[in-house]
């Protein structure tokens, strides 16, 4: 049996079998445990409720594995990404937490990166790009998804790279373009 969020979106009636697998445990007869470590919430979760619940209802396992063979796994069974949270960490009800790590597996492709925009101290977009045979082609900006540690330490990489060349083999382009986010040769001299 696969995970299928649309099979479980669009169910009605009789159709195929469900099952629910429980990953966390916040309250125990009453009692909160947000404070308590995950660890401890998912121990509490296997040894005292589990056993009481139907088979339709399944503990999810820890995977002991590293995030590179967790997501190769993941990309050979298709499924969508990865969620996980440090073992020593309370639940923050309401709070993004870096405890908690979600990874989109699904749809990946590589690009190299061949130019940011300046922010001062770091960068405030990367320039990516695809080969097309031997042509470096310019495909988007790309802003998001950046903590600020991360960001910190991808501009470190960046010092020193720079070249008066462009690598981009399309660029400049005549305009902006629909989302705005084209690279005209005015828009180039922001770039790096």
């Amino acid at each position: 049996m696969r995970p299928s969020f649309n099979v479980l979106q669009n169910r009605r009636g009789a159709g195929p079998e469900l099952r629910l697998y429980a990953f966390d445990l916040l309250t125990l007869r009453g009692e909160a445990l947000t404070q308590e470590p995950l660890e401890r919430r998912r121990e509490l979760l296997r040894t005292k409720v589990m056993p009481l619940l139907p088979d339709s209802i399944r503990y999810s396992e820890t995977l002991e594995a590293s995030p590179a063979e967790l997501i190769e796994a993941v990309r050979e069974q298709g499924f969508e990404g990865i969620v996980a949270k440090r073992r020593d960490s309370p639940y923050k009800p309401g709070q993004r937490s870096a405890a908690w790590q979600k990874m989109r597996v699904l749809q990946r492709r590589d690009f190299v990166i061949g130019g940011y925009t300046s922010a001062g101290r770091s960068f405030d977009a990367i320039l990516i790009g695809d080969y097309e045979g031997r042509e470096l082609k310019y495909v988007a900006k790309v802003h998001g998804g950046f903590t600020p540690a991360v960001r910190a330490a991808v501009f470190k990489r960046f010092q020193g790279l720079e070249t008066k060349t462009c690598p981009f083999k399309n660029l400049p382009e005549a305009r902006r373009g629909q989302w705005g986010e084209g690279l005209t040769a005015a828009e180039m001299e922001k770039c790096r």
